[in-house]
């Protein structure tokens, strides 16, 4: 199956933000589009026959979320991550971003702090600044090429009055997968200091081997205060569809959730999300099986090809996610530079490290979900703008 994702699929001319949106977002459509956290490959079969069969009905009305639906999602965790998750924790949400911001809205007021873990994915930030509670960033620390959690800062973030911590894991970008150890700690501090606790799990199928995710939620107490966001988006490739879940254990931090979503009117969904969604849980997983391999086989390719040729750029090697967070400083330039450099010059379209708060300065996000060969011309690109091939010797 894996052979499958060397597959070139054409996707200009599907309103693809990541493909048709290139040129306004870098100022030109003449780079390889490797940024947008989506998939080039073709979603599973078990999702596209799911689709095609509920397009062949002609009336797409109003639904609602069927019983099959939840069993599917609490069969996926249980099967998948050994979590066992009852049907009325569940809260079906319009997409995990929207979820940030609603458990921001529902779990804090005006002017209360939120902890974010900088370099983050940027709706961190903007789901605490754009509802006017206080920014507090409880940055990561690179050691020895790895991202570990500072914990005494953020037991100062926690005693300073914080509220929430909203928690990526596994981590976008830096693509690090939080240990149990790390995680009861986080628990430690958040029972300390009473601080709520949004985990983003969207990654969390995506994981390589020498790692293993553990849902936050897995280690927790009942009077925790945890929510956790899942979906099939980032690992069956369909996030345009925008379903997910949130697994709510707490009567009132549900209620406190849905009177969010009622109050914008944004608790319907659509059939297709409803077909997706479900056929990924119950048909995904092969598909799934193979896309890591190859995933995988993408990962370690970069990274012989970075040792090799390009040892100014340097691979922070990810436990997971198809995200890879390159430390591009030793090439010399600064933010503008780089961005320029590998827009202009080299033109590979990529996420700027910088995009991601404290800590991104130097670095780029190169997403890897894409067949194989396009991934090697990006890397030859950059490699001929480092060191452009000189004139041909004249031969006699």
């Amino acid at each position: 199956m894996s052979s499958g994702f060397d597959r070139k699929i054409p996707r200009g001319g599907t309103a693809s933000v990541k493909h048709d949106g290139r040129a306004a977002y870098f100022g030109t459509a003449d780079v390889l589009p490797l940024w947008v956290a989506d998939m080039d490959f073709a979603a599973p079969e078990a999702v596209t026959r799911a689709l095609a069969e509920r397009a062949a009905h002609p009336v797409y009305g109003y639904s609602f979320y069927p019983d099959s639906l939840y069993d599917a999602l609490t069969g996926w965790l249980k099967n998948r991550h050994g979590w066992t998750v009852q049907r009325d924790w569940i809260v079906m949400a319009p997409g995990v971003v929207p979820s940030l911001f609603a458990t921001v809205m529902a779990c804090t007021r005006q002017g209360e702090g939120v902890i974010v873990q900088p370099p983050v994915y940027h709706p961190f930030f903007s789901a605490v600044t754009t509802n006017g509670r206080r920014l507090v960033e409880n940055p990561l620390r690179l050691e020895n090429g790895r991202y570990t959690m500072d914990f005494d800062h953020l037991e100062q973030c926690a005693a300073g009055g914080a509220r929430l911590l909203l928690l990526c894991s596994p981590h976008n970008p830096v693509g690090r997968v939080w240990r149990s150890a790390e995680l009861e700690e986080i628990l430690r501090i958040a029972r300390r200091y009473d601080l709520a606790i949004l985990s983003d799990e969207v990654h969390a199928d995506l994981v390589y081997p020498e790692a293993r995710h553990t849902a936050l939620a897995t280690l927790a107490g009942a009077h925790d205060r945890l929510i956790t966001a899942v979906a099939p988006s980032k690992t069956f490739n369909i996030p345009g569809l925008g379903l997910s879940s949130l697994i709510v254990p707490d009567p009132a931090q549900r209620d406190a959730l849905r009177k969010i979503f009622d109050s914008l009117h944004v608790a319907n969904t659509n059939p297709f999300s409803i077909a997706a969604f479900e056929a990924a849980y119950r048909g995904g997983e092969a598909w799934l099986d193979s896309l890591l391999v190859y995933l995988r086989e993408n990962r370690d390719f970069v990274g012989d090809y970075l040792r090799t040729h390009l040892p100014g750029i340097r691979l922070i090697q990810p436990e997971g996610t198809y995200l890879l967070w390159l430390d591009c400083r030793g090439l010399g330039m600064n933010d503008a530079e780089l961005r320029e450099f590998f827009v202009r010059q080299a033109g590979v379209g990529m996420n700027p490290g910088i995009s991601f708060g404290q800590g991104g300065s130097g670095f780029m996000r190169l997403n890897i979900a894409s067949p194989r060969n396009v991934i090697s011309a990006a890397l030859q690109r950059i490699a001929n703008a480092l060191h452009p091939p000189g004139p041909a010797r004249a031969t006699r």
